[in-house]
């Protein structure tokens, strides 16, 4: 995270000191290196893959249901295809939109310290915890139950101390009512933390509760303005379809000046062709087609370009987020909207297919963000998830936290001047040398990477500490993080009350509309 000590007082908020987690945060801000990079596009491939972005929403186009995106696009000069509901988007108006859309923008935390700058000011990610899981692993006993408001909190305690993870996603949560679980988890897990939240929104009749309170977490709707603590996702609907919830989302952030995250989530050989560089078209035509839309509809508003990929395995359907054919497809499209369209950009940069935090796990995860880091995503995310982004775990969070310093360590170009190398030392070293005592030695030597969790013991060591590896040191973080977290959260008590009041009134409204169930007690 980007550092920012600007002192600044907010009504009713509780100002603790700085965790570990904020001060240490992205310690490495202050490092500006060029990032590695990788890619499988050279400018000539990428600028056909651009080109037929183009002539999709321009020849074909995207279907729209919102009636007032519809007008205000016809106004902007997008033409209506045979098909009803599908409207065609002029080049032109394309272009202005990619030209207008900010290429930078604050997801600011509670408190200065925990504020980030996208793109990170040293070349480098931020890291994000997993969203929309629907299950969760007890890091107590590994035991496995549907995510609850309880561990929704679990998550937001954990994610607290973790200085690789910049943000927190809330999960869907079960035990509450099944359309307003949005409003309870996010209620949750911004009552528990001073990081950035990311919202997901499950219905249109939800995004202005949960925008409000955002607004009460913030310390008022100037305040979210100022520095908005929030950020929203808004999804295409595979092939080349616009929801209304989504428009709304569009149109609502627009009022309050919180980012967005355009979203496709397209999978190759269900929604999106099969091939990995037609599943990366696929996403990123869908979301230069939302970034056109949020133009239109809230001129100035920053969008973050979001693909995540999936891949149906085709032996039995499942989607699958960490296979070959999806790593491929991330990094195509990083490398589109990135290199090609200069937007900000994030997709999932941790998560495995397989339920459990094992060996399988470590091995995708680790190739998937070392794979999309180097093609230059700013945000990446799926921290703590398995089972492809349906279950959260905590142990697993704590060792994604570890492989993030190792990558964001990793992705910095070496220095190659005579001085990193040591070069007239090594012109003058004695046959049969060393370097031990070298100048250059001791004043580099605290720069190595030191892994927290990770271990490098011994093999006797190993065995007199009973084989202790580092899932166990893992599960001890993050149960010394949940048995840690303040009862109360980091809100005030006016704010807490505010933020029940609210998802009560949701319930009434929303709820009552829809099933009749009462309302549930969110903090």
């Amino acid at each position: 995270m980007e550092q920012n000590t600007t002192p600044r007082k907010r009504r009713g908020r509780k100002n603790p000191p700085v965790s570990r987690a904020g001060a240490d945060a992205f310690s490495l801000d202050h490092i500006i290196a060029p990032r590695a990079g990788f890619g499988f596009l050279d400018d000539t491939r990428l600028e056909t893959l651009k080109q037929r972005v183009h002539t999709l929403l321009e020849d074909y186009g995207m279907t729209i249901v919102h009636p007032a995106a519809q007008e205000a696009l016809r106004k902007a000069g997008a033409t209506e295809a045979a098909e009803a509901g599908r409207f065609r988007l002029p080049r032109a108006l394309v272009n202005e939109a990619l030209a207008a859309t900010p290429k930078s923008c604050t997801l600011a935390g509670k408190t200065r310290p925990f504020d980030m700058n996208v793109p990170r000011g040293d070349k480098g990610f931020i890291l994000r915890t997993g969203t929309g899981g629907h299950g969760y692993v007890d890091p107590r006993d590994a035991s496995y139950r549907n995510m609850d408001l309880t561990a929704a909190g679990e998550i937001a305690a954990v994610a607290d101390t973790l200085d690789q993870v910049g943000f927190i996603a809330h999960p869907f949560v079960h035990g509450v009512p099944e359309v307003t679980s949005d409003i309870h988890s996010y209620a949750r897990i911004t009552s528990h933390t001073n990081k950035h939240v990311w919202m997901q929104p499950y219905q249109k009749e939800n995004v202005d509760y949960l925008l409000k309170i955002a607004a009460i977490a913030a310390g008022g709707e100037d305040a979210l303005r100022a520095y908005p603590s929030t950020s929203t996702i808004t999804c295409s609907f595979s092939p080349l379809e616009f929801k209304h919830m989504d428009t709304e989302v569009i149109i609502a952030c627009g009022k309050y000046g919180v980012p967005v995250h355009a979203c496709s989530l397209p999978s190759a050989g269900g929604t999106a062709p099969l091939s990995p560089a037609a599943l990366a078209l696929m996403a990123v035509a869908e979301i230069v087609g939302m970034v056109t839309m949020a133009h239109v509809l809230s001129p100035g508003l920053p969008v973050i370009a979001t693909p995540l990929m999936f891949a149906l395995d085709m032996r039995t359907g499942s989607a699958l987020q960490s296979s070959v054919e999806a790593l491929q497809a991330a990094a195509l499209s990083i490398q589109m909207v990135k290199q090609g369209y200069g937007l900000m950009a994030h997709t999932y940069g941790s998560g495995s297919d397989t339920p459990d935090a094992d060996h399988q796990s470590m091995a995708e995860r680790a190739l998937l963000m070392q794979t999309v880091a180097l093609s230059g995503a700013d945000i990446l995310g799926g921290i703590g998830q398995l089972e492809c982004a349906t279950v959260f775990s905590p142990v697993q969070a704590v060792l994604d936290n570890e492989i993030g310093a190792m990558t964001r360590r990793f992705i910095r170009t070496p220095d190659i001047t005579d001085e990193a190398l040591n070069f007239d030392e090594m012109m003058r070293v004695a046959q049969g040398g060393h370097f031990l005592d070298s100048d250059h030695t001791v004043a580099g030597c605290r720069d190595q990477h030191i892994p927290r969790v990770f271990q490098r013991m011994g093999r006797d060591d190993y065995e007199s500490c009973g084989r202790r590896a580092a899932f166990d040191v893992a599960r001890d973080q993050a149960l010394a993080a949940i048995s840690a977290q303040p009862k109360g959260g980091v809100l005030s008590q006016d704010q807490r009350r505010e933020i029940a009041a609210l998802a009560k009134a949701a319930d009434k409204h929303i709820v009552e509309v829809y099933s009749g169930a009462g309302a549930v007690d969110t903090i």
